[in-house]
């Protein structure tokens, strides 16, 4: 898996910072840009609850070699922008997959799911021959690798790192969040100071089914 921030507002931290104080003040957001602590501002405003004005930052990420497991799970995401590669135009002559850790620790079923896997291109393989690659895609499984771009504002991403960064997202999901919430913290540390699971900064919400492991992002 490689995850990249391909594009961000550029000091969203502040922009954001300055719309909220903008509500309150006689002075439009671009006068009062550099006037004003952006932490301290945001740290209350979004303390708050009030979301809306870190919707004015928007974050792209380019991400590979993920699996179509992943992002079956990840367009459930529906205040985002995603642009998928096409398995009907790309051809996918070569077996790239993802390998879950449980069946890699095992040497018998990483063998088991190995041969799954050839079994399952070397049909794609003949039915491509015969058949459109968007006929013959039909028998490439979950696993299969796919590549997407990623676009969402702050507040959503805050939404995502939520559900996403808890022990209990599955795991190849809760790894792509890690890599992105410590890229959102690299470049805008203010709006994104306390994301991740809820677990965090207060009670679990999972109530009996929590993992009892309060946990941050690994590369925060």
């Amino acid at each position: 898996m490689k995850v990249e921030l391909l594009a961000y507002t550029p000091d969203a931290d502040r922009i954001c910072a300055a719309a909220a104080h903008s509500c309150y003040s006689e002075k439009p957001s671009k006068e009062i840009m550099n006037d004003i602590d952006p932490e301290k501002t945001l740290s209350r405003v979004v303390g708050m609850g009030h979301h809306s004005v870190i919707e004015h930052a928007s974050f792209t990420f380019s991400v590979e070699g993920v699996s179509r497991a992943l992002t079956h799970q990840l367009v459930r995401h529906r205040v985002a922008s995603f642009s998928q590669q096409s398995q009907r135009y790309v051809s996918i002559d070569k077996p790239t997959y993802v390998v879950p850790h449980s069946i890699e620790a095992d040497p018998k079923l990483l063998k088991v799911y190995k041969e799954a896997m050839d079994t399952a291109w070397e049909a794609y393989g003949k039915l491509a021959e015969k058949v459109p690659a968007e006929d013959a895609r039909y028998v490439l499984p979950n696993g299969c690798t796919t590549n997407i771009t990623i676009t969402m504002n702050a507040r959503e991403l805050l939404h995502f790192f939520e559900l996403r960064c808890c022990n209990r997202a599955q795991w190849e999901i809760r790894e792509m969040a890690d890599m992105m919430l410590a890229l959102c913290m690299e470049v805008s540390p203010t709006i994104f100071k306390s994301a991740g699971a809820p677990c965090i900064k207060g009670p679990c919400p999972e109530g009996k089914m929590t993992c009892g492991s309060p946990r941050r992002s690994k590369k925060a």
